[in-house]
């Protein structure tokens, strides 16, 4: 079965066919550093790592690239502020570099694979400004005031990605700026001098008190000192690391209109080529009724997440929803997050105990096999319908049922069914949809392993006491509770 992605220029499903047949180009809107990543950014961030793992499987090769905004009018608001006793950082690039060593932490705990870069907008001003003079040279942008802004009447696909026509725009950016431009639609590229004191009082915390307002960074350009536009940048940092066309941009919905439309304009604009065939939108996560946001303050953070419930279990919870639909945060709905990757991590451990086991033969009829192709095509078939983690998710489960049955019902085990079957679940389950079998969850699972040593240590004071038959009731009641205990040379080892 083919590859189908829900293209969100076309509004269809079509089949997946990127313009290099061995090499996939994927640029990602990354987040912007003014606040701790919260599970909005993770759910979106385990989605892209799974296509980008999927794209690998099928045999791409994926350059992914994830851009870091480090330059906004939010990040500059947070200079001076105060954090666990010190400042966050006394300039916006200071303050973007405490939040992005934050970011990078986060991404490392939720087992995501590497992007080949993560460009920062302050390291790309040159490329940047480079691309608003081809928009000026060639009739689409226009300097005013020491500004630079699109105009949006040149470009004649405007609105092609959110399906409206400019007459639909009734104005975009800052109202100071409309005085300034030909068109209300019309977007800056480019903003004369630093952030505004009155901006930087808009997203500034009422419970908190500031010395100074600064402006933020500035750089010179052929228009006079100012800074980046929002939109522009992507479109630069894309070109810069991947080429003038890509072929899967993806991005949260919310970004539709007005970034991504506006990343379209400028870039086939100065271009002349198509920005990006494939453009692929996570939907909202959501807290009870509401979008969850750091600027609504209804988030839980990456960090926090992570050592509550574990790395396995919150990609189990993302993955139990497609990447374009709405998934709603509950405790309801991480605790059965929780319980099936207790389930998910229980069965592997059972499944590789009984592969490993004396029971195991070579000479077995069983049922094992079919259920491994079984499961394997259904995964297929949802992956490759655009990206159905659900139903991929679902496959793996129908397979470990198959398995355990197949344990509970026998004395002799199917060799080559198990190891089939395990080597399915670390393939797809471990490979495609990012589960560490093998290492720890994190959170309750750490807990489990402190617990378990404790026990393991007052097991060996009653042995060393003599108290044999104690000893020997610690090791059963840990075995009822799925703790396998071996006694060794250098002491007890367990696993779980």
């Amino acid at each position: 079965m083919t590859l189908r992605v829900m293209n969100t220029l076309s509004g269809e499903r079509e089949p997946f066919e990127p313009a290099d047949p061995d090499d996939v180009l994927l640029y990602y809107c990354g987040l912007t550093v003014s606040d701790a990543a919260h599970l909005g950014h993770a759910r979106s961030w385990v989605h892209v790592d799974v296509i980008h793992r999927w794209l690998e499987h099928l045999g791409y090769g994926v350059r992914h690239v994830e851009n870091i905004t480090d330059v906004n009018e939010k990040i500059v608001a947070r200079v001076g502020e105060a954090d666990d006793g010190a400042t966050l950082g006394d300039s916006e690039l200071g303050v973007a570099d405490r939040f992005i060593e934050r970011l990078l932490t986060d991404m490392r705990s939720l087992n995501l694979k590497r992007a080949e870069v993560y460009p920062r907008v302050s390291e790309h001003v040159p490329e940047i400004i480079d691309l608003i003079e081809t928009l000026i040279e060639r009739g689409y942008a226009y300097e005013s005031n020491g500004s630079v802004y699109f105009d949006v009447t040149e470009f004649p696909d405007y609105g092609k990605l959110s399906n409206q026509t400019i007459g639909d725009v009734e104005t975009q950016g800052q109202e100071e700026e409309r005085e300034e431009k030909r068109h209300p639609a019309d977007f800056a590229l480019w903003k004369a001098g630093g952030v505004a004191p009155e901006t930087v009082a808009e997203h500034r915390s009422e419970d908190r008190t500031y010395e100074t307002t600064p402006s933020g960074e500035t750089w010179d350009s052929p228009w006079g000192e100012g800074r980046p536009g929002w939109h522009i940048e992507c479109s630069a940092m894309s070109m810069a690391h991947l080429d003038s066309s890509i072929d899967i941009h993806m991005g949260g919905r919310d970004l539709v209109f007005p970034h991504h439309e506006n990343e379209i304009a400028q870039t086939e604009a100065a271009t002349g080529e198509t920005f990006a065939r494939y453009w692929l939108h996570a939907d909202l996560f959501r807290m009870a009724d509401e979008k969850m946001s750091s600027s609504l303050g209804n988030f839980i953070p990456v960090s926090e997440a992570v050592d509550r419930f574990g790395t396995n279990p919150l990609r189990l919870f993302f993955v139990s929803a497609s990447y374009n639909s709405t998934q709603t945060y509950s405790e309801d709905a991480i605790e059965e997050a929780l319980e099936r990757w207790d389930r998910l991590e229980a069965a592997y451990d059972r499944i590789t105990r009984s592969l490993d086991s004396p029971d195991a033969r070579t000479k077995v009829d069983s049922s094992l096999g079919g259920a491994v192709e079984d499961a394997a095509e259904a995964f297929t078939a949802a992956m490759n319908d655009d990206f159905n983690t659900r139903e991929a998710l679902a496959a793996l489960f129908d397979l470990v049922g198959a398995a355990n049955r197949h344990i509970e019902d026998r004395d002799e085990y199917d060799y080559r069914g198990l190891r089939r079957t395990v080597e399915t679940l670390e393939t797809l389950g471990g490979g495609v949809l990012g589960f560490d079998f093998e290492g720890e969850s994190g959170g309750e699972a750490t807990i489990a392993d402190e617990l378990v040593e404790l026990v393991l240590e007052i097991r060996e004071t009653e042995r060393a006491a003599g108290n044999y038959g104690r000893a020997d009731e610690l090791r059963d009641d840990l075995e009822t509770l799925g703790v396998e205990v071996q006694d060794t040379d250098d002491g007890p080892a367990y696993r779980l």
